[in-house]
Formats: C-alpha cells, structure tokens, sequence
C-alpha cells in the first residue's frame, strides 16, 4: 500500500485547519489511550529563531488531541546536545512549556536501559514513557542538519534518547555514513503512530540551528517517516536516494523513499536555491571546535560539594541508570555508567551537585 504525505499550507496564525486536516487524513483512533508528544526542541532558543518546533504548532496539535478523548496526554523532549539538563528552561525559553499547558514533563527524568546495536553501544537509556505509551505523535521541524543534510520525522526520534548519550553516539558513529545507519537504530527503538511537521518557517544553510530561515508556508504530515523524509529532502533539491539513512531505512522495510510509492494530498514543490550542507556531512564531523564540544559533553560528570550534601540519597535513587551509589560519606559516581542526564543536579533538594 502506498504512503501518503499530506502538504497542506498555513501560518502560524491559522496552523488549526492544517491540523484538522491532518488528522481527517490520518485517522488516529485516541479514545482511552495513553498519548506523547514529542516537538522537536534542540535547545534553549527563542520561537522565532526557527530552532525547534512552533509553539503555535505544539498547541493546536494538543487542543486537537484534547478533543479526541485520550486517557492521558504528555507533552515531553530531551533537547539536543547543547541544551541537555536544561530541559524544563528550554520549553520555556521557546514557549513551548506555556503551548503544552499541564502537559509538559520533563520525560528525562526516568529511563530505562534497552538494547541497541553493539556496533555503537550494547544498550542505550531512553526515556521510560517513549516505551510506555500506546501512541506517539511526533512534531519534527523542516530544517538542514550538517551531518544528515535533512533533519525531519526520522531524526526527530533522537530525542527520545535523554542526555549526554547522543554525544557518546556521535561518537561511536565516527562517520557521517555510520551515523545515518546510526539514527535508523534509534528510530526502530519505538516508531510514532503520526508525525506533523512545521514547515511554516524552515531553515536552510548549516542546521541544526542556522540563521538563515526561510518562509515555506506548510504543514506536512504523514504516518510513515520515511515517506516525509523522502519529500522533505524532494523539496530542499535533495535526491532521496541520496540519503544513507532512508537507503537503510528502506532496507528495513520502514518504508520508501521512491516518490512513485508516494501519494501526496497537495501540491510537492521544490523550493528554489535551497541551501544545503554538503551531502557528505563533512560539516559537522570535520569540525574540530562541534568535536571537542561534543567530547566535553561526554566527560561531565556529578560532583558533590561536602559543604552542602546532607546525605540524603535522593540523587541515588532519581539515577535512572542506578550510577550513584553511596560511598563512605557522600555519593559516588560510577563513571561509564552515568548518561549526564543532569537528574542528580535536578533533584537534589541541597543543590549540592553540579555537572563539571
């Protein structure tokens, strides 16, 4: 059976009926389940720098969902690299805490270990509710990415992955090529039932986080991943095939990049003179300054300040990967287990750790 992507356009003033159709299209049955959504917020930025997900989005998708008389609805992120440990000032900062209402929670919080492919790491940590709820509903956000060239449906899933993990993974991935097969793992660990991308605003030139933005007037959405990948890229003048993360997404059987598999509900368009990265992803793994940033990430590490910790183990037993345990007088910190989450400085009630 065909995919279908949906195109649909809008502005950020009237992004509802986009939504609405969205949903005739893709009929989500919510009656009683248990529902994520999950934007797309990479860091700590203003609304209208184009960096994450539009609140306005964010919350026509929850008053949609609200209607369709779900048993729960959480509205949750671990932002990018830059931003992990700042969750709850990220969705502020962007005004996605204010669009998400009383659903926001910071889904960093609690993880859980699962398997991965040992090619990279033997298991990773991701957050506990991804595994947990019936239906997903991701909000990725049109843009560029200096390792991936396009950052869309299936990237977005890397934010299920809480903390300094998604360094460690760069990492592990040593190249662009092995990081697209990479992101495709990580999406497997849980696919979204849905996914809805803000594509008013889009960003071209160097992303994840370029200045140069770029007004596209669109909502897409579809629900197979793969599918809007394939026309997002169609769209930035990229050849799907070009992508080593839709070939092997493809080789998955995940789904199909080729646009005559594709029914489109609107109209596909190129956007002339998109700027693109270089396809070979050069611009963030030979970037030696991105490389030692990432490593950074990597070696922070709790410490606890003597003066102030009281003893109290509540950092113990907040530790989602169980990395603290109590040593002679204070906690200590098993090195290769702890993920820098930033949860021990979070929750202790002292302030008495910080993450250097």
């Amino acid at each position: 059976s065909m995919s279908k992507v949906m195109i649909h356009p809008a502005t950020y003033e009237n992004v509802r009926q986009a939504v609405e159709r969205a949903f005739e299209i893709f009929p989500l049955d919510l009656r009683g389940k248990t529902v994520l959504i999950k934007p797309n917020v990479l860091r700590s930025s203003l609304a209208d720098e184009g960096v994450v997900t539009h609140p306005a989005v964010l919350r026509a998708v929850v008053e949609k969902v609200e209607t369709m008389a779900p048993a729960s609805i959480v509205v949750g992120d671990n932002p990018g690299v830059v931003s992990y440990g700042a969750n709850e000032e990220s969705f502020k900062k962007t005004g996605l805490m204010e669009a998400a209402g009383r659903y926001y929670r910071n889904i960093g919080n609690d993880s859980l270990k699962v398997d991965f492919n040992p090619d990279y790491l033997p298991e990773v940590s991701i957050s506990r509710i991804v595994r947990d709820v019936d239906i997903i509903i991701s909000l990725p956000k049109f843009k560029t990415h200096g390792l991936t060239v396009i950052t869309g449906a299936m990237k977005n899933s890397y934010g299920f992955l809480p903390g300094a993990q998604k360094a460690r993974l760069h990492k592990a991935a040593g190249s662009p090529e092995r990081f697209h097969e990479m992101l495709v793992d990580v999406f497997r660990l849980r696919i979204p039932e849905f996914f809805l991308m803000d594509a008013v605003v889009g960003m071209e030139g160097n992303g994840p986080a370029s200045p140069d933005l770029r007004d596209i007037g669109l909502i897409l959405a579809s629900d197979n991943a793969v599918a809007m990948d394939a026309v997002v890229a169609k769209m930035m003048g990229c050849e799907p095939h070009l992508l080593r993360f839709l070939q092997k997404a493809k080789e998955m059987g995940l789904g199909d990049y080729d646009l005559d598999t594709i029914e489109i509900v609107g109209k596909l368009e190129p956007i002339p003179d998109f700027k693109l990265p270089p396809l070979s992803g050069e611009a963030i793994l030979n970037n030696e300054s991105m490389q030692a940033f990432l490593h950074s990430r990597m070696l922070l590490r709790p410490q606890i300040d003597p003066l102030l910790c009281t003893g109290c183990e509540t950092c113990i037993d907040q530790c989602p990967v169980s990395a603290l345990s109590m040593g002679e007088q204070f906690p200590e910190v098993e090195a290769d287990t702890c993920i820098t989450c930033f949860c021990c400085q979070e929750t202790c009630p002292e302030k008495a750790i910080s993450l250097k």
